[in-house]
């Protein structure tokens, strides 16, 4: 069945992968945010300028589309200066998001994949209740489900680390990460790394869930997406191998510069580990153990990034 789909926040990482890979397998696909994409790939497909929490979508725009991928959450790099933090999220996910898929629905999209975060369903609720925008992810999840109906088929689709790379999409951790690897933020010296690990997924192995969602997506559920269990050490041992580098990553248990204790929601230190349902994976289609191939395609291209820039 070919969609005509449009994908909000489609110049991020996750959903420029999306709909590129959308596109290759035929959709009509039009991607949607506040500015216009600087990848020459993205720019072959039809863009809409707008934000999801201002009426920029009228509903004559969205009823062209009978599909939505939504992969706009706002995080941290969004947090305006001297804002108030449970508030801001609150306003922009816990009610922004749901509103905005009812407008989707109220406008005639049929079937929606919401991009959600793997924190709402790893994590204890009382590390969630503790902070503001993991509550935001978590109510922004359960509002969108509840959407559901039999006009409007909607399942949340939530990302571990999700790693991978398209041309001219800025994939800022895993830069972040590349940089402090070239010795580029302390210095030279032996690599180090915290304690502790998580889930890691391929932006193709999650585009490949998204397609999967949109043809066979259960209606109302939400999916606890996932491929390898990684420490963050062998993590940076595999960039660096990528790289050239046969360095080994010392373990250190104290505040590094390149994943700083507030990007960690689970705590530092702490392993997220899990094996994503069988059942799951066959349902949605995504190709399981693809996260060390794209360690070692998106390593030089970062590099190349960093040492330009």
């Amino acid at each position: 069945m070919t969609r005509t789909v449009l994908v909000v926040g489609g110049a991020g990482l996750i959903g420029a992968a999306t709909a590129l890979h959308l596109a290759r397998l035929g959709h009509d696909v039009t991607i949607a945010g506040r500015t216009p994409p600087r990848s020459r790939a993205l720019a072959k497909l039809p863009f809409l300028r707008g934000s999801f929490l201002t009426d920029d979508f009228s509903d004559a725009t969205l009823g062209r589309f009978d599909s939505l991928v939504f992969a706009a959450g706002n995080d941290v790099r969004q947090l305006p200066a001297a804002a108030d933090e449970a508030e801001f999220f609150h306003r922009a996910n816990s009610v922004g998001v749901p509103a905005f898929l009812e407008r989707a629905k109220r406008a005639g999209i049929a079937t929606a994949v919401y991009v959600g975060s793997y924190y709402s369903y790893v994590l204890p609720s009382a590390k969630i209740d503790a902070s503001g925008y993991l509550r935001s992810r978590r109510a922004s999840d359960e509002g969108v489900r509840a959407l559901a109906g039999s006009d409007f088929r909607v399942c949340s689709l939530n990302a571990p680390f999700t790693i991978g790379y398209v041309e001219g999409v800025s994939g800022l951790p895993i830069e972040t990460s590349v940089r402090y690897l070239l010795g580029l933020m302390d210095g030279p010296g032996p690599r180090w790394m915290i304690p502790g690990g998580g889930n890691f997924m391929s932006t193709l192995s999650f585009a490949e869930a998204v397609s999967g969602a949109l043809e066979r997506g259960e209606n109302g559920k939400g999916y606890l997406l996932g491929d390898e269990n990684w420490t963050f050490a062998h993590y940076y041992e595999l960039l660096l191998d990528a790289m050239g580098r046969r360095e080994r990553v010392q373990v250190r248990d104290e505040e590094h510069p390149s994943m700083p204790d507030f990007s960690l929601y689970a705590g530092r230190g702490a392993t997220v580990a899990y094996d994503p349902d069988p059942g799951m994976v066959v349902r949605l289609g995504y190709r399981r153990h693809d996260a060390e191939r794209v360690v070692r395609e998106m390593a030089p291209y970062y590099r190349r990034l960093v040492e330009s820039s």
